[in-house]
Protein backbone atom coordinates (compact mmCIF):
# COMPACT_ATOMS: atom_id res chain seq x y z
CA UNK A 1 0.00 0.00 0.00
CA UNK A 2 1.11 3.69 -0.53
CA UNK A 3 3.12 4.93 2.53
CA UNK A 4 0.49 8.54 1.70
CA UNK A 5 -2.46 6.35 1.83
CA UNK A 6 -0.96 4.40 4.64
CA UNK A 7 -0.56 7.55 6.67
CA UNK A 8 -3.93 9.09 5.49
CA UNK A 9 -5.82 6.25 7.22
CA UNK A 10 -3.86 5.75 9.96
CA UNK A 11 -4.72 9.69 10.64
CA UNK A 12 -8.44 8.60 9.74
CA UNK A 13 -8.39 5.92 12.42
CA UNK A 14 -7.54 8.15 15.26
CA UNK A 15 -9.73 10.97 14.43
CA UNK A 16 -12.59 8.22 14.81
CA UNK A 17 -11.34 6.35 18.17
CA UNK A 18 -11.35 9.84 19.50
CA UNK A 19 -14.48 10.41 18.15
CA UNK A 20 -15.92 6.92 19.28
CA UNK A 21 -14.35 7.49 23.07
CA UNK A 22 -16.34 10.87 22.72
CA UNK A 23 -13.03 12.96 23.25
CA UNK A 24 -14.27 14.83 20.08
CA UNK A 25 -16.70 15.07 17.63
CA UNK A 26 -17.56 14.51 14.42
CA UNK A 27 -17.54 18.26 12.88
CA UNK A 28 -14.41 19.07 14.94
CA UNK A 29 -12.75 16.20 13.46
CA UNK A 30 -13.90 17.59 9.86
CA UNK A 31 -12.74 20.46 10.38
CA UNK A 32 -9.10 19.36 11.74
CA UNK A 33 -8.79 17.39 9.15
CA UNK A 34 -9.62 20.14 6.53
CA UNK A 35 -6.78 22.24 8.24
CA UNK A 36 -4.37 20.03 7.81
CA UNK A 37 -5.12 19.24 4.37
CA UNK A 38 -4.93 22.60 3.38
CA UNK A 39 -1.94 22.96 5.55
CA UNK A 40 1.78 23.05 4.01
CA UNK A 41 3.86 20.72 5.28
CA UNK A 42 0.84 18.60 6.69
CA UNK A 43 0.98 18.41 10.04
CA UNK A 44 0.02 15.44 12.28
CA UNK A 45 -3.77 14.99 12.98
CA UNK A 46 -3.01 15.07 16.36
CA UNK A 47 -1.02 18.38 16.37
CA UNK A 48 -3.92 20.08 14.22
CA UNK A 49 -6.34 18.61 17.36
CA UNK A 50 -4.49 19.88 20.06
CA UNK A 51 -3.56 22.98 18.42
CA UNK A 52 -7.78 23.60 18.62
CA UNK A 53 -7.68 22.51 21.68
CA UNK A 54 -10.17 19.88 21.12
CA UNK A 55 -8.61 17.03 22.69
CA UNK A 56 -6.70 16.49 25.92
CA UNK A 57 -3.00 15.80 25.58
CA UNK A 58 -3.93 12.67 27.56
CA UNK A 59 -6.38 11.90 25.07
CA UNK A 60 -4.49 11.93 22.27
CA UNK A 61 -1.84 9.62 23.90
CA UNK A 62 -4.40 7.52 24.73
CA UNK A 63 -5.57 7.68 21.23
CA UNK A 64 -2.13 6.98 19.65
CA UNK A 65 -1.47 3.98 22.22
CA UNK A 66 -4.71 2.73 20.84
CA UNK A 67 -3.79 3.28 16.97
CA UNK A 68 -0.36 2.15 16.99
CA UNK A 69 -0.92 -0.62 19.95
CA UNK A 70 1.75 0.52 21.98
CA UNK A 71 1.52 0.94 25.62
CA UNK A 72 1.32 4.52 27.65
CA UNK A 73 4.22 5.30 29.57
CA UNK A 74 3.72 7.83 32.22
CA UNK A 75 7.42 9.11 32.37
CA UNK A 76 6.66 11.47 35.89
CA UNK A 77 6.14 8.27 37.25
CA UNK A 78 8.92 6.01 35.70
CA UNK A 79 11.77 8.39 34.68
CA UNK A 80 13.90 7.45 32.39
CA UNK A 81 17.05 6.13 33.31
CA UNK A 82 19.88 8.70 32.44
CA UNK A 83 22.73 6.54 31.51
CA UNK A 84 20.98 5.39 28.47
CA UNK A 85 21.11 9.22 26.71
CA UNK A 86 24.09 8.46 24.63
CA UNK A 87 22.03 5.60 22.92
CA UNK A 88 19.97 8.26 21.16
CA UNK A 89 21.92 11.71 19.75
CA UNK A 90 20.09 14.97 21.41
CA UNK A 91 19.02 16.02 17.19
CA UNK A 92 17.49 12.74 16.68
CA UNK A 93 16.03 12.69 19.77
CA UNK A 94 14.15 16.32 19.18
CA UNK A 95 13.52 15.30 15.52
CA UNK A 96 11.84 12.41 16.79
CA UNK A 97 10.41 13.14 19.87
CA UNK A 98 11.87 10.02 21.22
CA UNK A 99 13.21 9.36 25.02
CA UNK A 100 15.70 6.30 25.60
CA UNK A 101 13.89 5.19 28.97
CA UNK A 102 15.32 1.39 29.79
CA UNK A 103 15.90 -1.81 28.55
CA UNK A 104 13.13 -4.56 28.52
CA UNK A 105 13.59 -8.16 27.21
CA UNK A 106 17.24 -7.07 25.38
CA UNK A 107 15.11 -4.31 23.78
CA UNK A 108 15.82 -0.44 24.47
CA UNK A 109 12.22 0.95 25.33
CA UNK A 110 11.65 4.30 24.36
CA UNK A 111 8.88 6.86 25.00
CA UNK A 112 7.74 8.82 21.98
CA UNK A 113 4.65 11.46 21.26
CA UNK A 114 3.52 9.74 17.97
CA UNK A 115 4.75 7.56 15.56
CA UNK A 116 8.47 7.45 14.67
CA UNK A 117 9.45 6.71 11.18
CA UNK A 118 10.66 3.54 9.54
CA UNK A 119 14.24 5.85 8.79
CA UNK A 120 14.67 6.79 12.14
CA UNK A 121 13.62 3.62 14.33
CA UNK A 122 16.59 1.35 12.06
CA UNK A 123 18.79 4.22 12.90
CA UNK A 124 17.78 4.24 16.57
CA UNK A 125 18.10 0.25 17.04
CA UNK A 126 21.58 0.52 15.21
CA UNK A 127 23.07 2.68 17.83
CA UNK A 128 21.91 1.15 20.54
CA UNK A 129 22.35 -2.61 19.01
CA UNK A 130 19.36 -4.04 19.89
CA UNK A 131 15.92 -4.18 18.86
CA UNK A 132 13.60 -0.73 19.60
CA UNK A 133 10.13 -1.06 22.01
CA UNK A 134 8.18 1.63 21.32
CA UNK A 135 5.41 3.30 24.09
CA UNK A 136 3.53 6.56 24.20
CA UNK A 137 4.05 9.40 26.77
CA UNK A 138 2.19 12.92 26.94
CA UNK A 139 3.74 15.24 24.62
CA UNK A 140 4.01 17.32 27.73
CA UNK A 141 6.36 14.86 29.46
CA UNK A 142 8.32 14.42 26.09
CA UNK A 143 9.13 17.91 26.15
CA UNK A 144 10.13 18.44 29.84
CA UNK A 145 12.20 14.84 29.48
CA UNK A 146 13.86 16.57 26.68
CA UNK A 147 14.67 19.74 28.42
CA UNK A 148 15.77 17.22 31.80
CA UNK A 149 18.24 14.84 29.69
CA UNK A 150 19.79 16.63 26.94
CA UNK A 151 19.60 20.41 28.31
CA UNK A 152 17.93 21.80 25.58
CA UNK A 153 17.56 24.97 27.26
CA UNK A 154 18.90 28.25 27.27
CA UNK A 155 20.45 28.40 30.29
CA UNK A 156 22.40 25.15 29.81
CA UNK A 157 23.73 26.89 26.30
CA UNK A 158 24.86 30.28 28.50
CA UNK A 159 26.47 27.97 30.94
CA UNK A 160 28.92 26.28 28.28
CA UNK A 161 29.46 29.74 26.23
CA UNK A 162 30.38 31.39 30.03
CA UNK A 163 33.20 29.06 30.31
CA UNK A 164 34.93 30.42 27.20
CA UNK A 165 34.71 34.02 27.72
CA UNK A 166 37.86 34.52 28.28
CA UNK A 167 38.81 33.89 24.95
CA UNK A 168 36.12 35.90 23.68
CA UNK A 169 37.47 39.83 22.67
CA UNK A 170 35.97 42.97 23.18
CA UNK A 171 32.66 44.07 21.12
CA UNK A 172 34.72 46.84 19.81
CA UNK A 173 37.85 44.81 18.62
CA UNK A 174 35.79 42.52 16.49
CA UNK A 175 36.04 42.86 13.00
CA UNK A 176 33.36 42.79 9.78
CA UNK A 177 35.94 40.02 8.27
CA UNK A 178 35.38 37.75 11.61
CA UNK A 179 31.90 38.25 12.42
CA UNK A 180 30.62 35.42 9.79
CA UNK A 181 33.09 33.17 11.02
CA UNK A 182 31.94 33.65 14.56
CA UNK A 183 28.50 33.49 13.74
CA UNK A 184 28.59 29.95 12.05
CA UNK A 185 30.22 28.28 15.46
CA UNK A 186 28.86 25.55 16.22
CA UNK A 187 27.83 26.90 20.00
CA UNK A 188 26.66 30.41 18.63
CA UNK A 189 24.72 28.51 16.22
CA UNK A 190 23.38 25.69 18.59
CA UNK A 191 22.31 29.20 21.05
CA UNK A 192 20.65 31.02 18.41
CA UNK A 193 18.67 27.95 18.26
CA UNK A 194 17.49 27.33 21.43
CA UNK A 195 16.72 30.24 21.98
CA UNK A 196 14.02 30.47 19.04
CA UNK A 197 12.74 26.56 19.92
CA UNK A 198 12.78 27.57 23.32
CA UNK A 199 9.96 30.52 22.58
CA UNK A 200 8.22 28.74 20.39
CA UNK A 201 7.52 25.94 22.78
CA UNK A 202 6.74 28.83 25.43
CA UNK A 203 4.13 30.29 22.74
CA UNK A 204 6.21 33.54 22.38
CA UNK A 205 4.77 35.83 19.97
CA UNK A 206 8.27 37.96 19.77
CA UNK A 207 11.93 37.62 20.64
CA UNK A 208 13.21 40.57 21.62
CA UNK A 209 17.58 40.68 21.46
CA UNK A 210 18.24 44.33 23.43
CA UNK A 211 21.93 45.40 23.69
CA UNK A 212 22.93 47.72 26.34
CA UNK A 213 26.10 49.02 27.66
CA UNK A 214 27.23 46.06 30.19
CA UNK A 215 24.85 43.47 28.97
CA UNK A 216 23.02 41.79 25.97
CA UNK A 217 19.37 41.01 27.40
CA UNK A 218 16.68 38.53 25.17
CA UNK A 219 13.09 38.53 26.36
CA UNK A 220 10.18 36.74 24.67
CA UNK A 221 6.98 38.41 24.40
CA UNK A 222 4.32 36.18 26.15
CA UNK A 223 0.64 36.69 25.79
CA UNK A 224 1.38 39.61 25.38
CA UNK A 225 3.72 40.18 28.13
CA UNK A 226 7.62 41.24 28.18
CA UNK A 227 9.51 38.09 30.20
CA UNK A 228 13.41 38.13 30.41
CA UNK A 229 15.12 35.15 29.72
CA UNK A 230 19.28 33.83 31.16
CA UNK A 231 21.05 36.97 29.15
CA UNK A 232 23.94 35.68 26.84
CA UNK A 233 27.59 37.29 27.63
CA UNK A 234 27.86 40.68 26.13
CA UNK A 235 31.40 39.81 24.91
CA UNK A 236 29.10 36.98 22.19
CA UNK A 237 26.50 40.10 20.95
CA UNK A 238 28.34 40.40 17.59
CA UNK A 239 28.06 37.43 16.97
CA UNK A 240 25.11 36.73 17.82
CA UNK A 241 23.12 39.14 16.23
CA UNK A 242 25.04 38.51 13.03
CA UNK A 243 23.96 34.70 13.22
CA UNK A 244 20.50 36.07 13.34
CA UNK A 245 20.88 38.59 10.12
CA UNK A 246 22.70 34.97 8.51
CA UNK A 247 19.73 33.57 9.19
CA UNK A 248 17.03 35.95 8.05
CA UNK A 249 19.18 36.84 4.44
CA UNK A 250 20.28 40.17 5.69
CA UNK A 251 23.76 42.40 5.39
CA UNK A 252 25.69 41.56 8.51
CA UNK A 253 28.42 44.78 7.40
CA UNK A 254 25.42 47.04 8.14
CA UNK A 255 25.14 47.82 11.09
CA UNK A 256 24.11 51.22 11.18
CA UNK A 257 20.75 51.50 9.11
CA UNK A 258 17.83 49.68 9.45
CA UNK A 259 17.05 46.21 8.10
CA UNK A 260 14.23 43.55 7.60
CA UNK A 261 14.50 39.93 6.65
CA UNK A 262 12.41 36.42 7.27
CA UNK A 263 13.74 33.13 8.69
CA UNK A 264 11.59 29.97 7.90
CA UNK A 265 11.67 27.35 10.58
CA UNK A 266 10.42 23.84 9.53
CA UNK A 267 9.11 22.11 12.99
CA UNK A 268 7.99 18.05 12.71
CA UNK A 269 4.54 19.28 13.56
CA UNK A 270 4.60 22.94 12.50
CA UNK A 271 5.96 25.68 10.13
CA UNK A 272 6.91 29.15 12.08
CA UNK A 273 7.76 32.33 9.71
CA UNK A 274 9.63 34.32 11.86
CA UNK A 275 10.58 38.46 10.70
CA UNK A 276 13.35 39.91 11.59
CA UNK A 277 13.82 43.53 12.25
CA UNK A 278 17.48 44.89 12.71
CA UNK A 279 17.54 48.67 14.43
CA UNK A 280 21.00 50.56 15.14
CA UNK A 281 20.73 51.68 19.12
CA UNK A 282 24.03 53.42 21.21
CA UNK A 283 25.09 50.14 22.35
CA UNK A 284 24.69 48.01 19.18
CA UNK A 285 21.99 46.39 17.25
CA UNK A 286 18.36 45.97 18.41
CA UNK A 287 16.56 42.85 17.31
CA UNK A 288 13.21 42.07 17.16
CA UNK A 289 11.89 38.76 15.58
CA UNK A 290 8.13 37.75 15.10
CA UNK A 291 6.68 34.15 15.44
CA UNK A 292 3.96 33.42 12.83
CA UNK A 293 3.16 30.27 13.27
CA UNK A 294 1.28 29.03 10.24
CA UNK A 295 -1.66 26.84 12.25
CA UNK A 296 -2.77 29.72 14.20
CA UNK A 297 -4.05 31.62 10.79
CA UNK A 298 -6.93 29.22 10.77
CA UNK A 299 -8.59 29.34 14.00
CA UNK A 300 -12.45 30.03 13.49
CA UNK A 301 -13.74 33.40 14.47
CA UNK A 302 -15.67 31.68 17.79
CA UNK A 303 -12.07 30.21 18.84
CA UNK A 304 -10.60 33.95 18.85
CA UNK A 305 -13.32 34.88 21.34
CA UNK A 306 -16.23 36.12 19.43
CA UNK A 307 -19.09 35.41 21.45
CA UNK A 308 -21.78 33.69 19.26
CA UNK A 309 -24.21 37.19 19.01
CA UNK A 310 -21.71 38.95 17.64
CA UNK A 311 -20.22 36.17 15.52
CA UNK A 312 -23.67 36.00 13.85
CA UNK A 313 -23.83 39.44 13.35
CA UNK A 314 -20.42 39.57 11.74
CA UNK A 315 -21.70 36.15 9.87
CA UNK A 316 -24.53 38.32 8.09
CA UNK A 317 -21.77 40.91 7.13
CA UNK A 318 -19.25 38.25 5.44
CA UNK A 319 -22.30 37.48 3.47
CA UNK A 320 -22.65 40.73 1.96
CA UNK A 321 -22.06 40.67 -2.05
CA UNK A 322 -20.30 44.16 -1.72
CA UNK A 323 -19.11 46.93 0.62
CA UNK A 324 -16.16 47.46 3.26
CA UNK A 325 -15.66 46.18 6.59
CA UNK A 326 -13.26 47.39 9.25
CA UNK A 327 -11.35 45.76 11.93
CA UNK A 328 -9.93 48.33 13.97
CA UNK A 329 -7.21 48.20 16.82
CA UNK A 330 -3.77 49.11 18.07
CA UNK A 331 -1.06 46.76 16.96
CA UNK A 332 -1.02 43.55 18.63
CA UNK A 333 -4.65 43.37 18.84
CA UNK A 334 -4.71 40.46 16.66
CA UNK A 335 -6.64 42.36 13.82
CA UNK A 336 -4.60 40.18 11.17
CA UNK A 337 -6.03 37.07 12.81
CA UNK A 338 -9.44 37.89 12.69
CA UNK A 339 -9.38 38.95 9.13
CA UNK A 340 -8.00 36.04 8.27
CA UNK A 341 -10.27 33.82 10.17
CA UNK A 342 -13.31 35.74 8.35
CA UNK A 343 -11.36 34.56 4.71
CA UNK A 344 -11.22 31.50 6.34
CA UNK A 345 -14.82 31.40 7.16
CA UNK A 346 -16.21 32.47 3.57
CA UNK A 347 -13.45 31.01 0.91
CA UNK A 348 -14.33 28.52 -1.10
CA UNK A 349 -12.77 28.11 -4.84
CA UNK A 350 -15.80 29.96 -6.50
CA UNK A 351 -14.58 33.33 -5.09
CA UNK A 352 -11.42 35.09 -6.52
CA UNK A 353 -9.27 36.39 -2.96
CA UNK A 354 -6.66 38.52 -3.40
CA UNK A 355 -5.11 40.58 -0.57
CA UNK A 356 -2.12 42.87 -0.49
CA UNK A 357 -0.44 43.16 2.80
CA UNK A 358 2.50 44.57 4.67
CA UNK A 359 3.61 41.57 5.05
CA UNK A 360 2.05 38.71 4.01
CA UNK A 361 1.76 37.06 7.48
CA UNK A 362 0.17 33.56 6.98
CA UNK A 363 0.38 31.78 3.68
CA UNK A 364 -3.28 30.82 2.85
CA UNK A 365 -3.55 28.20 0.25
CA UNK A 366 -5.90 29.12 -3.04
CA UNK A 367 -5.66 33.12 -1.90
CA UNK A 368 -4.07 35.01 -4.19
CA UNK A 369 -1.23 37.38 -1.82
CA UNK A 370 1.01 40.46 -2.45
CA UNK A 371 3.50 41.55 -0.36
CA UNK A 372 3.77 45.57 -0.50
CA UNK A 373 7.30 46.74 -2.30
CA UNK A 374 7.30 50.38 -1.78
CA UNK A 375 11.24 50.52 -2.69
CA UNK A 376 9.91 49.38 -5.97
CA UNK A 377 6.62 51.60 -6.05
CA UNK A 378 4.01 48.69 -5.06
CA UNK A 379 2.16 50.42 -2.16
CA UNK A 380 -0.91 49.71 -0.81
CA UNK A 381 -2.90 52.27 -2.97
CA UNK A 382 -0.71 51.44 -6.73
CA UNK A 383 -1.43 47.27 -5.61
CA UNK A 384 -4.79 48.17 -4.65
CA UNK A 385 -5.41 49.88 -8.24
CA UNK A 386 -4.16 46.78 -9.92
CA UNK A 387 -5.95 44.28 -7.57
CA UNK A 388 -9.17 45.66 -8.99
CA UNK A 389 -8.16 45.03 -12.66
CA UNK A 390 -8.05 41.46 -11.71
CA UNK A 391 -11.63 40.81 -11.32
CA UNK A 392 -11.78 40.27 -7.95
CA UNK A 393 -14.75 39.26 -5.17
CA UNK A 394 -12.98 39.95 -2.39
CA UNK A 395 -10.14 42.08 -1.33
CA UNK A 396 -8.32 42.27 1.84
CA UNK A 397 -6.16 45.43 2.37
CA UNK A 398 -3.68 44.76 5.02
CA UNK A 399 -4.35 48.46 6.19
CA UNK A 400 -5.82 51.96 5.29
CA UNK A 401 -2.92 53.96 6.03
CA UNK A 402 -3.77 57.26 3.97
CA UNK A 403 -6.73 58.98 2.35
CA UNK A 404 -5.58 57.39 -1.24
CA UNK A 405 -5.54 53.79 -0.42
CA UNK A 406 -8.90 54.25 1.98
CA UNK A 407 -10.79 55.88 -1.55
CA UNK A 408 -10.04 53.44 -3.33
CA UNK A 409 -10.79 50.83 -1.47
CA UNK A 410 -14.03 52.89 -0.63
CA UNK A 411 -14.76 52.52 -4.51
CA UNK A 412 -14.09 49.14 -4.85
CA UNK A 413 -16.81 48.37 -2.68
CA UNK A 414 -18.83 50.70 -4.83
CA UNK A 415 -18.62 48.86 -7.62
CA UNK A 416 -19.06 45.57 -6.56
CA UNK A 417 -16.64 43.99 -4.48
CA UNK A 418 -16.57 42.92 -0.77
CA UNK A 419 -13.44 44.74 0.92
CA UNK A 420 -11.55 44.23 4.05
CA UNK A 421 -9.50 46.16 5.79
CA UNK A 422 -7.82 47.45 9.30
CA UNK A 423 -7.56 50.99 10.66
CA UNK A 424 -5.49 52.34 13.88
CA UNK A 425 -8.54 53.16 16.25
CA UNK A 426 -9.52 52.72 19.46
CA UNK A 427 -12.95 52.07 18.86
CA UNK A 428 -15.30 50.73 16.71
CA UNK A 429 -17.26 54.43 16.28
CA UNK A 430 -13.79 55.78 15.86
CA UNK A 431 -13.09 54.09 12.52
CA UNK A 432 -15.88 56.78 10.93
CA UNK A 433 -14.26 59.69 12.42
CA UNK A 434 -10.82 58.51 11.42
CA UNK A 435 -11.79 58.12 7.63
CA UNK A 436 -13.27 61.23 7.74
CA UNK A 437 -10.56 63.15 9.58
CA UNK A 438 -8.35 61.42 6.34
CA UNK A 439 -10.56 63.65 4.30
CA UNK A 440 -12.98 60.76 3.00
CA UNK A 441 -15.64 62.22 2.05
CA UNK A 442 -19.02 61.18 3.94
CA UNK A 443 -21.33 60.26 1.49
CA UNK A 444 -19.00 57.84 0.01
CA UNK A 445 -18.54 56.23 3.42
CA UNK A 446 -22.22 56.32 4.22
CA UNK A 447 -22.32 54.16 1.03
CA UNK A 448 -19.87 52.35 1.22
CA UNK A 449 -19.41 50.61 5.11
CA UNK A 450 -20.98 48.18 6.19
CA UNK A 451 -19.91 47.46 9.87
CA UNK A 452 -16.77 48.48 11.64
CA UNK A 453 -15.18 45.88 14.09
CA UNK A 454 -12.91 46.67 17.27
CA UNK A 455 -11.37 44.53 19.55
CA UNK A 456 -8.52 43.96 21.89
CA UNK A 457 -6.52 40.78 23.26
CA UNK A 458 -6.79 39.97 26.87
CA UNK A 459 -5.07 37.32 29.02
CA UNK A 460 -7.09 33.68 29.40
CA UNK A 461 -6.91 32.67 33.34
CA UNK A 462 -5.74 29.32 33.59
CA UNK A 463 -8.55 26.62 33.61
CA UNK A 464 -6.45 24.63 36.12
CA UNK A 465 -5.18 27.73 38.76
CA UNK A 466 -7.73 30.22 38.92
CA UNK A 467 -9.12 30.66 42.14
CA UNK A 468 -12.90 32.58 42.69
CA UNK A 469 -12.74 35.81 45.28
CA UNK A 470 -15.14 38.69 46.24
CA UNK A 471 -15.13 41.14 43.59
CA UNK A 472 -13.83 44.71 44.94
CA UNK A 473 -16.75 47.14 44.24
CA UNK A 474 -14.49 50.15 43.58
CA UNK A 475 -13.35 48.19 40.25
CA UNK A 476 -17.09 46.58 39.47
CA UNK A 477 -18.65 49.96 39.06
CA UNK A 478 -16.18 51.23 36.44
CA UNK A 479 -18.23 47.88 34.84
CA UNK A 480 -21.59 49.88 35.53
CA UNK A 481 -23.60 47.03 36.27
CA UNK A 482 -26.92 46.85 38.78
CA UNK A 483 -26.30 43.92 40.22
CA UNK A 484 -22.39 43.23 41.54
CA UNK A 485 -21.21 38.97 40.80
CA UNK A 486 -21.10 36.90 43.92
CA UNK A 487 -17.76 35.98 42.31
CA UNK A 488 -14.72 36.93 39.91
CA UNK A 489 -11.38 34.67 38.80
CA UNK A 490 -8.28 35.30 39.33
CA UNK A 491 -4.52 33.99 38.57
CA UNK A 492 -2.92 31.59 40.91
CA UNK A 493 0.43 30.10 38.83
CA UNK A 494 0.74 26.40 38.69
CA UNK A 495 2.74 24.06 36.79
CA UNK A 496 0.79 24.02 33.89
CA UNK A 497 0.93 27.57 33.21
CA UNK A 498 4.55 27.91 34.54
CA UNK A 499 3.26 29.96 37.32
CA UNK A 500 2.17 32.73 35.39
CA UNK A 501 -1.62 32.26 36.35
CA UNK A 502 -2.61 32.79 32.53
CA UNK A 503 -2.08 30.74 29.55
CA UNK A 504 -2.81 32.23 26.11
CA UNK A 505 -4.88 34.99 25.00
CA UNK A 506 -8.62 35.92 23.72
CA UNK A 507 -10.43 38.55 22.44
CA UNK A 508 -12.58 41.06 22.95
CA UNK A 509 -14.97 42.79 20.84
CA UNK A 510 -17.00 45.32 19.89
CA UNK A 511 -18.98 45.32 16.65
CA UNK A 512 -20.78 48.48 14.98
CA UNK A 513 -23.50 47.91 11.88
CA UNK A 514 -24.86 50.72 9.91
CA UNK A 515 -28.15 52.13 10.50
CA UNK A 516 -30.20 54.56 9.02
CA UNK A 517 -29.34 56.55 12.35
CA UNK A 518 -25.57 56.46 11.43
CA UNK A 519 -26.18 56.85 8.12
CA UNK A 520 -27.93 59.97 8.59
CA UNK A 521 -25.12 61.35 10.82
CA UNK A 522 -22.21 60.10 8.88
CA UNK A 523 -23.97 62.86 6.07
CA UNK A 524 -24.14 65.48 8.52
CA UNK A 525 -20.20 65.08 9.38
CA UNK A 526 -21.90 64.83 13.14
CA UNK A 527 -18.91 65.17 15.80
CA UNK A 528 -17.31 62.21 17.03
CA UNK A 529 -19.44 63.03 20.70
CA UNK A 530 -22.26 61.85 18.71
CA UNK A 531 -21.40 59.10 16.59
CA UNK A 532 -20.16 57.36 19.77
CA UNK A 533 -23.48 58.02 22.09
CA UNK A 534 -25.28 56.31 19.34
CA UNK A 535 -22.96 53.43 19.15
CA UNK A 536 -23.20 52.47 22.68
CA UNK A 537 -27.14 52.35 22.32
CA UNK A 538 -26.76 50.32 19.48
CA UNK A 539 -23.92 47.84 20.31
CA UNK A 540 -22.08 46.03 22.96
CA UNK A 541 -19.19 47.55 23.97
CA UNK A 542 -15.98 45.88 24.21
CA UNK A 543 -16.02 46.61 28.12
CA UNK A 544 -18.72 44.94 28.22
CA UNK A 545 -17.84 41.99 26.49
CA UNK A 546 -15.03 42.04 28.47
CA UNK A 547 -17.54 41.81 31.56
CA UNK A 548 -19.12 38.83 29.70
CA UNK A 549 -15.73 36.57 30.06
CA UNK A 550 -14.93 37.94 33.55
CA UNK A 551 -18.40 36.23 34.50
CA UNK A 552 -17.54 33.39 32.44
CA UNK A 553 -14.15 32.69 34.57
CA UNK A 554 -12.32 33.53 30.92
CA UNK A 555 -9.93 36.32 32.26
CA UNK A 556 -9.61 38.78 35.15
CA UNK A 557 -10.78 42.00 36.18
CA UNK A 558 -7.39 44.35 35.92
CA UNK A 559 -7.27 42.62 32.51
CA UNK A 560 -10.31 43.65 31.19
CA UNK A 561 -10.40 47.52 32.70
CA UNK A 562 -6.57 47.45 31.41
CA UNK A 563 -7.32 46.65 28.05
CA UNK A 564 -10.37 49.25 27.40
CA UNK A 565 -8.63 51.97 29.61
CA UNK A 566 -10.13 54.56 26.70
CA UNK A 567 -13.56 53.10 27.20
CA UNK A 568 -14.64 56.59 29.02
CA UNK A 569 -11.58 58.40 29.40
CA UNK A 570 -12.93 59.73 25.77
CA UNK A 571 -16.34 60.20 26.77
Amino acid sequence: MDVAMQTLIDRKRIGEWLCEQGFLTAEQLEHALEIQTNADPRPLLGAVLMSLKYVHDDHLTRGLAAQLNAEILDLDASPPDPELKGLVPAALAQVCRIIPHSFVDGALLCAAAGPVPLAERTKIEFLANRPLRLAIASEKAINKQLKTLYGLSVENMIAGLSGSESDARDDQEIFIHDLRSMAQEPTLVNLVNVIIANAISERASDIHVEPFESELRVKYRIDGILQEVAPPPKQFQSAIISRIKIMAGLDIAERYIPQDGQIRVNLPQTKVDIRVSCVPTVYGESVVMRLLVKEESMLQLTQLGMNETAHRRFSELLGRPYGIILVCGPTGSGKTTTLYGALHQIYTPEKKIITIEDPVEYQFQGINQIPVRPKRGLTFASGLRAIVRQDPDIIMVGEVRDKETADIAIRAALTGHLVFSTLHTNDAPGAITRLIDMGVEPFLIASSLEGTLAQRLVRRLCPECRRPITPDPILMSQFEVDEMPERVWVPEGCEACRGRGFHGRIGIFELLLMTETLHQLILKAASSTEIKAHARNTMETMRQDGYRKILEGQTSVPEVLQATHFDHSEG
